[in-house]
């Protein structure tokens, strides 16, 4: 898994890659939450991503409701795949998903 981090202003564009699962989400949820301080939009883009696990998932639910405290946050360029993961566990409703 990479993680490519952007940002212009206070907004920061965080570029998934490869897989994310229970092996590597410790090490994406600590860079996050240092990340989020002082930023009001959180942008997940998605398009090299190939899989994610239930502990990822959870992590875009926990990062949706810090956001929510201080911004906004969205997935952008999900795969076909991956929006299909979104469906069967029904985060389609749970997240802002462009």
């Amino acid at each position: 898994m990479n993680y490519i981090r952007s940002t212009d202003g206070r907004s920061v564009t965080v570029e998934l890659i490869g897989e994310v699962d229970a092996a590597n989400v410790p090490e994406i949820e600590e860079r996050l939450l240092k990340e989020l301080e002082g930023t009001n939009e959180l942008i997940f883009d998605l398009k090299k991503l190939e899989y994610i696990s239930s502990a990822g998932l959870r992590v875009l639910l926990q990062m949706q409701k810090l956001m929510k405290a201080q911004g906004e946050m969205f997935i952008k360029n999900a795969s076909d795949e991956i929006m299909e993961i979104f469906r069967v566990t029904g985060f389609v409703r749970l997240l802002s998903i462009k």
